[in-house]
């Protein structure tokens, strides 16, 4: 059996990855819980493990992991033999493709989040001093000064415009992609759909869904089908309060009318 441990943030996106990965192969692992809000991805310790501050960071043996695409991909190569991996030279490509694009994809969500919900939960409860010691602990200083500007200005930055452009053409992808099969991987549920569904899910729990109700049902359709799934279940549902819940969904929804006015401007 692996030695796994998992270090993670509850409600972090891609921490939420790897576990539904984790879940979908049957791998139990020993885990480390970091409250983010608390920066306990900055204490010393963990930054020795994970330079960049962030989660998840996975350890197999002797063996460090950082990237949550890297990190679902190696452990179905190592652990399931593969099976979640499509395929064909041109289907395995393009699932590829996919965890490479979820770079981009995750910080167009974390744009969203702390642009709407975060930014008001962090100047509620923070005063600028409190504020900037918080900024300062981020070792990335491109990083660094995005969350700064997303706290200061909310939805009105480049920022906002980039996310949503990602967005559109990561739901247009993947929209053709269930136009010709149940899942983003292809006929069979695979990586693609672990690597994405953390994001797409997000969104949802932002009351964001606007995004894709209309124009792109099949986007909907596929969201409930993840949802439906045990691992979705037991990594997301299981370990997220329902209050919690419902209150970022009425949090985020209340920005829903800026974001549509913005979403709106890309069709045209």
């Amino acid at each position: 059996m692996p030695e796994l441990k998992l270090y993670h943030g509850v409600s972090s996106v891609c921490s939420v990855k790897v576990r539904i990965g984790l879940a979908e192969i049957g791998l139990g692992y020993d885990e480390v819980i970091l409250d983010l809000q608390a920066g306990d991805q900055h204490a010393p310790e963990y930054l020795a493990l994970n330079p960049d501050g962030v989660v998840p960071t996975l350890i197999d043996r002797d063996l460090v992991l950082r990237e949550s695409s890297l990190i679902i991909e190696y452990l179905d190569r190592e652990y399931n033999d593969g099976l979640l991996m499509p395929r064909g030279r041109a289907a395995e490509a393009t699932a590829r493709h996919w965890l490479v694009r979820c770079l981009a994809v995750h910080s167009a969500i974390n744009t969203l989040t702390y642009a709407t919900v975060m930014r008001q939960r962090i100047r509620e409860t923070k005063d600028q001093h409190e504020i900037d010691g918080m900024l300062s602990r981020i070792p990335d200083p491109v990083a660094r000064e995005k969350r700064r500007v997303l706290i200061e200005q909310g939805l009105d930055t480049p920022h906002s415009a980039q996310a949503l452009g990602i967005l559109r053409r990561t739901f247009s992808d993947m929209d053709r992609a269930l136009r010709q099969g149940d899942w983003v991987s292809g006929p069979a549920f695979g990586l693609s759909d672990i690597a994405l569904v953390s994001f797409i899910d997000r969104l949802w729990r932002l009351g964001l869904e606007g995004f894709w109700s209309r124009d792109r049902p099949s986007i909907g359709h596929w969201l409930a089908a993840m949802q439906a799934r045990p691992s979705y279940e037991s990594e997301v549902t299981g370990r997220i309060p329902e209050a919690a819940a419902d209150e970022m969904r009425e949090q985020g929804a209340r920005h829903w009318p800026k974001l549509e006015a913005f979403w709106k401007r890309l069709e045209n």
